[in-house]
């Protein structure tokens, strides 16, 4: 596609994937037919990644973000979604890392376009895409339209009430021309979050966020605790800190004198979030030894790390984008009755423990996805605690959900 050209859509739901050399935040805004948001509940990024017929999924860094559109469960009144995309690094223009948009059927993948928008050089946000309405029919359209001051300029030219210092707020600056049928009328983004997000991205903040995106934490000041749902990058001084580690994981029984026998895994994926293969203590070695596990702990009795897996990040293939560490119960016992469970991750030449999250909360369940290990498109890794229960005895039944929470 080119700037401007639009196409029919031939399918009620569709997905918009915006990739480049870089990691970008991709949002979307749900217009009405003057171009404003009806509410804050209309604008989906990564703090509210659903609405109403809109969903936002992240790419983790190992795959591009997305906004999905279902045509047929978008509320009256609303005719265009707006897919926006910036520089997940703070400051960071569009000069030379142009982006390119996959319009794709929902269902089925089918690739229906791309859209790649041309000459870009300040910019440091865009309006990439549009799905819109138009006598009754759903169509997209390429749009391009560039912003140099970031997500706080898209957030402005649509109307959001940015929460930041007066710049901010400042009026949007177009970069290059909007196209014909773009509106540029004002909306009003979620408070608390588009707090966050409004100035392209936020800058890196001590260790509380939310959310992955909201202020990326390193290792600068040593040794980092995470909540849930926070991201940590591996980095220190601006360079890679670390070529191997170890992520070790403990847990003791919550009721004394009762043995509690869980299975610590591993699981590799590639870019394209396919399962690469599997380390637990029925294989204690994958990707050629880049991978190893320290074998099964029967009781979970004991101080320290029940299971230990071994990373060498430096001999990892570059098909091995995202680790899922895994903990599950074979013998049904759930995690409530389950104590202190929690990860961290060492740097395996000098046994310093570097990221540690302890899990804080249970459920019935027999399964637990407690960390992952990213690769970014830049080569660092970052790490995130995850926290989240499935129902699965075994590492074989966390291989479709931990590639889903990539």
């Amino acid at each position: 596609m080119t700037p401007g050209s639009n196409i029919p859509l031939p399918t009620a739901r569709v997905t918009v994937d915006v990739a480049a050399p870089v990691r970008l935040d991709v949002s979307g805004l749900l217009l009405t037919a003057d171009g404003k948001v009806r509410s804050d509940d209309d604008f989906i990024f990564y703090n509210q990644p659903a609405g109403p017929g809109v969903t936002y999924r992240s790419g983790g860094g190992a795959s591009p973000d997305s906004i999905t559109v279902d045509t047929s469960a978008v509320p009256p009144g609303i005719e265009k979604i707006v897919v926006t995309a910036s520089p997940d690094a703070a400051g960071q223009t569009f000069r030379g890392i142009e982006p390119t948009a996959t319009l794709r059927g929902a269902d089925d993948q089918a690739v229906l376009a791309t859209f790649t928008p041309p000459q870009l050089g300040d910019e440091t946000a865009l309006v990439v895409m549009e799905i819109y309405l138009r006598n009754g029919q759903w169509k997209a359209r390429a749009v391009g339209q560039g912003y140099a001051n970031g997500l706080a300029g898209i957030a402005t030219d649509f109307g959001v009430t940015v929460e930041e210092p007066a710049p901010a707020a400042a009026p949007a600056t177009p970069v290059t021309p909007p196209q014909p049928a773009a509106p540029q009328s004002p909306v009003t983004p979620p408070a608390p979050p588009m707090t966050a997000p409004a100035a392209p991205p936020v800058p890196p903040a001590p260790p509380a966020p939310p959310a992955p995106s909201s202020g990326k934490i390193n290792l600068d000041k040593g040794r980092v605790s995470l909540q849930k749902n926070q991201t940590v990058s591996l980095m220190k001084g601006g360079q890679p800190l670390l070529t191997q580690v170890k992520m070790g994981l403990g847990w003791e029984p919550a009721y004394r004198g009762k043995d509690i026998d869980l299975d610590a895994s591993v699981i590799a994926y590639g870019p394209q979030r396919n399962h690469v293969d599997s380390c637990y203590f029925g294989k204690l070695q994958i990707v050629n030894g880049a991978i190893r596990h320290s074998g099964d702990n029967l009781t979970g009795e004991g101080a320290g790390d029940d299971e230990v897996i071994t990373v060498d990040l430096g001999r990892l293939p570059m098909d091995v984008t995202g680790l899922v560490f895994t903990v599950n119960s074979f013998s049904g016992q759930k995690f409530t009755e389950v104590a202190k469970a929690y990860c961290r991750l060492i740097d395996a030449l000098t046994g310093e423990e570097l990221v540690r999250f302890d899990l804080t909360s249970a459920e019935p369940q027999t399964g637990v996805m407690m960390a992952k290990l990213i690769r970014q498109f830049s080569g660092e890794w970052e790490m995130t605690a995850m926290g989240e229960f499935v129902k699965s005895r075994t590492v074989r039944g966390m291989v479709k959900p931990a590639a889903q929470a990539l």
